[in-house]
């Protein structure tokens, strides 16, 4: 699925694919929010990791689970 992160006071969001359900991405996010924690740790399909400043972050969006059809449907 599709994780888009906007940061505050940056023109471009940071975008990656990752194989973690939903709620484990929505999970993350909350507890590091609650706890506040300086960053927030996600990885994705490559296994890069990415910390985002909690201070900074300004949305996550996380995309469906739901595959894309590909082809004609008749």
């Amino acid at each position: 699925m599709e994780i888009r992160i906007g940061i505050v006071n940056s023109a471009r969001e940071l975008s990656f694919e990752t194989n973690q359900p939903a709620a484990e991405i929505e999970k993350t996010v909350s507890e590091a929010l609650e706890s506040e924690a300086k960053v927030i740790r996600l990885a994705d399909d490559a296994g890069k990791v990415y910390l985002v400043p909690s201070a900074t972050l300004a949305y996550i969006e996380v995309g469906s689970e739901k595959t894309r059809r590909v082809g004609f449907v008749a």
